[in-house]
């Protein structure tokens, strides 16, 4: 039987993982997908409170985040292809020396 304190240290290895994956990496596509695992151990966080607490509105806060986390992917993939398009180059280090 799964309990509260297991899924909230799952939910801190996962979120861990991402964090990793955001400040090692430096391919922005791992980086975004560093970012979705983040929100994803979020997501589940507040599914086993809610669950714990028998109120539905951490599950809807959970829409709320998926939401968010697709507008997020097609912005931030939007953004690379733009920079690939421009530089030849998907290079995180380059990028922050863009300029107009």
């Amino acid at each position: 039987m799964l309990t509260v304190n297991h899924l909230i240290f799952l939910s801190a290895i996962l979120f861990s993982i991402g964090a990793v994956g955001v400040l090692v990496r430096r391919n922005p596509l791992i980086m975004f997908m560093s970012i979705e695992l983040m929100l994803n151990a979020v997501n589940l966080a507040f599914v086993a409170f809610a669950r714990y607490l028998q109120n539905l509105d951490g599950q809807v806060f959970v829409f709320l985040i998926l939401t968010v986390a697709a507008a997020e992917v097609a912005v931030g993939l939007a953004i690379i292809v733009a920079l690939f398009r421009q530089r030849e180059t998907i290079d995180v280090d380059e990028a922050s020396i863009l300029k107009g």
